[in-house]
């Protein structure tokens, strides 16, 4: 019997060490060692997309949170959405030739807004979605976060 998993939670920081362990978690999900894009028979679970979020932080982005990713279908999108337009949650979009640069370009936007007091972080839940070039329209990596605002 095949299974699947809706997420997968690690313990981290923003330190050389935590990132490393973050993308060490990806690695397993994207290989489908931990089935959330796959199936433990390692078939493609149609419509269900990988999303990043961080929560019980421990004070700020300088502290421990919890790192999981999840494995979402398009509800998701649409209630995140809803929460922007309620005031809740504020969006982040930047895009890039690489991922990881089009990651790093949005949440130095989060954190500079946040250093200048242009937003005020919750630290409750917040999501990353990270869309890799070859999935993309304009041919650029695009990278969305939804950030918890209070």
């Amino acid at each position: 019997m095949a299974y699947g998993l809706n997420a997968v939670t690690i313990r981290t920081n923003n330190t050389e060490e935590g990132m490393k362990k973050i993308d060490e978690i990806w690695q397993d999900v994207i290989s489908g060692k931990l089935p959330i894009l796959y199936d433990s028979n390692h078939s493609f679970r149609q419509g269900v997309s990988p999303v990043s979020r961080y929560d019980h932080y421990d004070n700020d982005e300088n502290g421990d949170y919890d790192f999981s990713i999840l494995g979402v279908t398009s509800d998701f999108f649409q209630e995140m959405e809803k929460a922007v337009s309620s005031g809740t949650y504020k969006k982040y979009e930047e895009s890039d030739d690489n991922l990881g640069l089009s990651a790093k370009k949005a949440w130095e936007k989060v954190w500079n807004e946040h250093k200048t007091g242009v937003i005020k972080r919750a630290f409750s839940k917040d999501y990353e979605s990270t869309v890799p070039a070859a999935y993309t329209k304009d041919g650029k990596a695009h990278c969305y976060l939804y950030i918890a605002i209070g």
